[in-house]
Formats: structure tokens, C-alpha cells, sequence
């Protein structure tokens, strides 16, 4: 038996209890490093719960109060620290309630292990109580799923789990337990209905089964491709680079940061790539696509030589992707061969990990021959004149005002700042800089609302040293407000910014500006309120429903509502101030929108100003 498999027999031999199939999934976790959980229970899974509390001196058990909220959570964990995130939930109901999150982390690309409880073998397929076939269910929207059959496989299937969520292009796997697995013995005979077997001591130094996924070896960077690469910048008059959330998973941000110091490139960011390259860098040119700044977006389409770094050409960033950087040489490098040549057809592909690439094309490239000091002049004169901006005369508390605001008073606390989806989540993108990885959390690719506030739950269990501050309008908040129970119960002091315009803001402005301003069921008050659907530019609803501040109170946080700019900074203040969790309701006028936009399909030419 191995050393480790010596200390988990020493730990178990503490419990008077015998080694249960639920002991052997909670001992995997912890072999592989797992010291938090987010898990509801339910009737499929009460062993498991059972066993969690047996080794709760070795792993932290946190029971969100949804278990969408607990998958978001384990995301926010995830993408704050790089390590997988990990959640659970019981059979049918509680598993359905899982799939938004764990779509969620599919599109985004983020390292998540689901262990969901099942009927028993023997009845699987027959609609027993609780019962869905959660591996057909989540089929399409994890990047493995495994039904566990025979408790011997317990382990395995867990080692595999978490090598694929956490290898190659990361993503999610969902492990689904039947109750009579979880109850096995070892030691015993297992009986289901079309085998019998003997429960074994299990070895957790046990080999992988994956054929065909590769798991000795990942794709590696060409060094043709790569001499091709450092060729095209050495020739190229007008470069620039698109990072994307690539550059995060892959750790390979110091080498970004390497190459655009030898070559003086500017980088245009996606949204799941905030943070990747610091804001604050004079070459930044912030975030890219329907809302970047009209720079950032003048840049992509007027270089020469576009590369692709760890992202995937998508719409938003896009647009019309026939038209898009229609100038330029282009070199896409990503880890998914499935990504290359899918949207646009590159220059130069390079399949392999970023960091990996960057570090050859780091130690053979030089800066542009010819120079690039014009093109860099001329990116400078576009951030200064087409940069991002707002106007300064309205009687309230701006969006972009408050996001500015927030960030001057704690940049040097270097905050995680996660975010629901919608206008207040652009407004962050745009206006509160993100100097560093993983402290930007946002649900992207699936644009899911209810994602801000159990992710910043989820961040701030990660890292309880740092700030985590979460904004979120409204409209997202409610989708998983249930979650301000868990942050009160579980202590954990989260700080929420809540832009409340009393509108589902996004759906709002696409109404005003293509739908002829007919708005529909995007007014969140009372039907029978007299303000509702006023358009009345510069405004805000002064009948307000609900009253986050009572219901924040409700759930024992503190908070404060806030109107005046007058009283703007203040409030900032005494939220982050706060001990414990916080939630500052910043009432913003609906008619305010997210600008620059690119309507959706549309391209630079097609930019919406003002």
C-alpha cells in the first residue's frame, strides 16, 4: 500500500463506523485536494452528507441555499484560485438544478466536478421516486459524465474526473452515485441486479481509463508554427493581440506580459480575458467587441497582423466574423483543435498550451524590423479620442460613476469583483480596471444571470483574506438572492453593489434601440405602478420594489440605500468598511445604456456612439 493510501486507512480507522462507498468518495476528494465543498442534501445522497460530516476536520461542507447557487459557487472558487471546483446535490431535482451552472462552466471553460446522487442500480430506469437520467441529461454540456455502477469504480472515476476537468481545455464532469453504491461496505459483497461483486480496499493510486482522450500527452506547439509566428511579427507594421480567458486557465499571463514588452504590442481583451493583461497598462486597450471601447474595437480592425491568443472568435467579440479584422494576418493559438479554423480560418494555427507556445515564441521573437512607432501613435491618439466616456450633467448616481468611484477607493486593496449578467456587468467590464488573474469573475459564454453573488461566495471561501465585492442589478440579484442566507449563516462576508434600476436593463435597451421602443415585461415593479414604462429620459423610479435593503436586513446583513451623488462615496465607504457581508442599493436611472454598442451581427462600421 502506498504512503498516501496509509493515511487515508489511518484516517479512517478513526470512525467506528465501516468503510462506506460515500467514506470512499469523500476520501478521493480529499486526496486530491479538495478542502471545500458546496453541497445540498436530499434523499439520494444522505450518505454522502453522513460520510462529509465524519471528515469535516479535513474538508469544509458549505450548504448553499439552491443548488444552482452551490454550482455557481464552486465556479467562483474555481476560476478565483485555478483549482477545481466542486459541488453536489442529490438525484433528479436537486441534479436539474445543477445544469445551469454546470452548462454554464462549459462555455466558459471552467474546472468543475459534479458528484450527483442516483436511485439504486436495481431500479434505475424504472421512474422510481427522484429518479433522472442525469448522464443523458447533462450529455451535451460537460466535457465527461460517468455513472458509477460498481462501488470498486468509485475512485477511478473520480481520479478521471478530475484529470479531464482540469487538463487540456478545462471544463466540467459529472459523477452520478447510485444510493446503494453510496451505502456499499467494504469489505462486503455488493449485490445489484446483474452482478455480484466484493467491495475492495480501495487504491487510490489506481490507473486512469480514458482511451482515446490522451492522457500521457496534450497537443503540442509546433516549432514550425511558432517560427512562422515570430516571423509574422517581425514583418508586420500595425500588430495587435486579442487575449481571451485562455491566457488565465493556461497560467501563462507572465509570458503574455513578456511578449508585449519585446514587441510593444497593444491587447485588446475579451471578456472572460479581464485581468489576463493589466488594465493599467499603457498598452491595454481594455475590453473588445459589442460593448469594448470604440479603440480597442478601431484597433482590431485596422492591424495588420491579429493574434488569437487563448480565445475562441466569438459573436460578441466578432460580429459579423466575415468582416472581422479584415486587414490582417491572423494567428490563433488555443489547446481545442476543435476551435481552429470553426469561426475564421487563420493565417497561422498553433495548437497546443498558451503558456507553453508563449514561451518558445518568447525566446526566439524580436520586435517588428521596420518598427511600429506610428501604429503605436495612432493607437494612442484613438484611446484618447475614442476611449470610453459619460456623460457628467445627470441629477443621479451614474452606473459608470459609481463602478469609477468603487475603484478608486480600492485599488489598493486589489479586489475580486464578481458580477451578474446584464448592463451593470458591462458597466464593470468597462469602467473597473482588473490589473490581475482571477479576480475578475462573470459568467460569459452563457450569460447567465444569478451568477454574481454565489460565485463572490464562492471566491471569497477561496480567499478569505481578499476583498470580494459582487455587483449586480436587480433583475440578476433576485435570480439567486436565496444565497444571502448562506453568506449570513456560513460568515461570509461578501460586499454587494447593487445598480437598481428597476429593469431588466439589457433587454431594456435592446428594446429601445430595436424593437422600436416597445417594451415588454422588462419593468420589474408592479404591474399597476404608474411609472412603469414612463421613458422618461434621466430617471429613477422613485416607487421601488422590493426593498432590497429590508430584505438584505432580513437575511441579517447590513445595508443602505443610496440616491444622492451627494451621499455616493460615503455609502462606498461604509460598505467597504464593513465586517460582514454588505449590500449598498445604488438606485440609477433606467434610461442610462451601455455604449459603444455593435449590434449584434453587425461590424465596427456599424458602432453605436451615444
Amino acid at each position: 500500500m502506498s504512503d498516501k493510501n496509509t493515511m487515508i486507512s489511518a484516517q479512517t480507522s478513526q470512525s467506528s463506523q465501516p468503510l462506506t462507498g460515500s467514506d470512499v468518495v469523500v476520501l478521493s476528494l480529499i486526496h486530491h485536494g479538495v478542502d471545500t465543498v458546496f453541497a445540498y442534501p436530499g434523499g439520494a445522497v444522505i450518505p454522502l452528507h453522513q460520510a462529509y460530516s465524519r471528515y469535516e476536520d479535513k474538508i469544509r461542507v458549505v450548504l448553499p441555499r439552491h443548488e444552482q447557487g452551490g454550482g455557481f459557487a464552486a465556479q467562483g472558487y474555481a476560476r478565483s484560485t485555478g483549482k477545481v471546483g466542486v459541488c453536489s446535490a442529490t438525484s433528479g431535482p436537486g441534479a436539474a438544478n445543477l445544469l445551469t451552472a454546470i452548462a454554464d462552466a462549459k462555455m466558459d471553460s471552467i474546472p468543475l466536478v459534479a458528484i450527483t446522487g442516483q436511485v439504486g442500480t436495481n431500479v434505475i430506469g424504472t421512474d422510481a421516486f427522484q429518479e433522472m437520467p442525469s448522464t443523458e441529461v447533462f450529455r451535451s454540456i460537460t466535457k465527461h459524465h460517468i455513472l458509477i455502477m460498481n462501488p470498486n469504480d468509485i475512485v477511478r472515476a473520480l481520479k478521471e474526473a478530475f484529470y479531464v476537468a482540469n487538463s487540456g481545455r478545462k471544463g466540467p464532469v459529472l459523477v452520478d452515485v447510485p444510493k446503494n453504491v453510496l451505502i456499499a461496505q467494504v469489505g462486503n459483497v455488493f449485490k445489484s441486479e446483474s452482478y455480484e461483486c466484493m467491495f475492495e480496499e480501495p487504491d487510490f493510486e489506481c490507473a486512469l481509463n480514458l482511451p482515446g482522450y490522451g492522457v500521457t500527452e496534450l497537443p503540442t506547439p509546433k516549432d514550425e508554427a511558432i517560427a512562422q509566428w515570430a516571423e509574422a511579427i517581425r514583418t508586420a507594421k500595425k500588430p495587435a493581440i486579442y487575449l481571451g480567458g485562455g491566457a488565465i486557465a493556461a497560467e501563462a499571463t507572465e509570458e503574455v506580459k513578456k511578449l508585449v514588452e519585446k514587441t510593444q504590442i497593444p491587447v485588446a481583451s475579451t471578456l472572460t480575458g479581464l485581468g489576463a493583461f493589466p488594465a493599467e497598462h499603457p498598452l491595454s486597450l481594455g475590453l473588445l467587441g459589442m460593448h469594448g471601447s470604440c479603440a480597442a474595437n478601431k484597433v482590431i480592425h485596422e492591424c495588420d497582423l491579429l493574434m488569437v491568443l487563448g480565445a475562441r472568435f466569438s459573436d460578441r467579440v466578432t460580429g459579423n466574423a466575415k468582416k472581422f479584422a479584415p486587414n490582417a494576418k491572423i494567428v490563433h493559438v488555443d489547446i481545442d483543435v476543435s476551435e481552429i479554423r470553426k469561426v475564421v480560418d487563420p493565417t497561422i494555427a498553433v495548437t497546443g498550451d498558451l503558456r507553453e507556445a508563449l514561451m518558445k515564441l518568447n525566446a526566439i521573437v524580436s520586435a517588428p524590423e521596420e518598427g511600429i512607432g506610428p501604429w503605436l501613435m495612432q493607437v494612442a491618439e484613438w484611446k484618447q479620442t475614442l476611449g470610453l466616456a459619460y456623460r457628467k450633467d445627470s441629477p443621479n448616481i451614474l452606473p459608470q460613476q459609481a463602478l469609477e468611484k468603487l475603484y478608486e477607493m480600492t485599488k489598493d486593496q486589489n479586489p475580486i469583483v464578481a458580477t451578474g449578467v446584464g448592463q451593470h456587468q458591462m458597466w464593470t467590464a468597462q469602467f473597473f480596471k482588473i490589473n490581475e488573474p482571477k479576480h475578475w469573475l462573470s459568467s460569459c459564454g452563457a450569460g447567465t444571470m444569478g451568477f454574481g453573488l454565489p460565485a463572490g461566495m464562492g471566491a471569497k471561501i477561496a480567499n478569505p483574506d481578499k476583498m470580494v465585492i459582487v455587483v449586480e442589478g436587480d433583475g440578476s440579484l433576485l435570480m439567486n438572492i436565496q444565497e444571502m442566507a448562506c453568506c449570513h449563516c456560513e460568515k461570509i462576508p461578501v460586499k454587494v453593489l447593487l445598480l437598481n434600476n428597476q429593469y431588466l436593463g439589457m433587454v431594456y435597451q435592446w428594446e429601445d434601440r430595436f424593437c422600436k421602443k416597445n417594451h415588454a415585461q422588462t419593468f420589474l415593479g408592479h404591474i399597476d405602478n404608474p411609472e412603469k414604462y414612463l421613458q422618461k429620459a434621466d430617471y429613477c423610479p422613485t416607487n421601488r420594489y422590493p426593498n432590497f435593503v429590508d430584505i438584505a436586513k432580513g437575511f441579517g446583513w447590513d445595508a443602505r440605500f443610496v440616491m444622492d451623488p451627494a451621499e455616493l462615496e460615503d455609502a462606498l465607504a461604509e460598505m467597504i468598511a464593513a465586517d460582514g457581508p454588505f449590500l449598498l442599493d445604488v438606485a440609477i436611472p433606467y434610461s442610462e445604456q451601455v455604449i459603444p454598442m455593435i449590434p449584434a451581427g453587425g461590424t465596427f462600421g456599424d458602432i453605436i456612439r451615444k
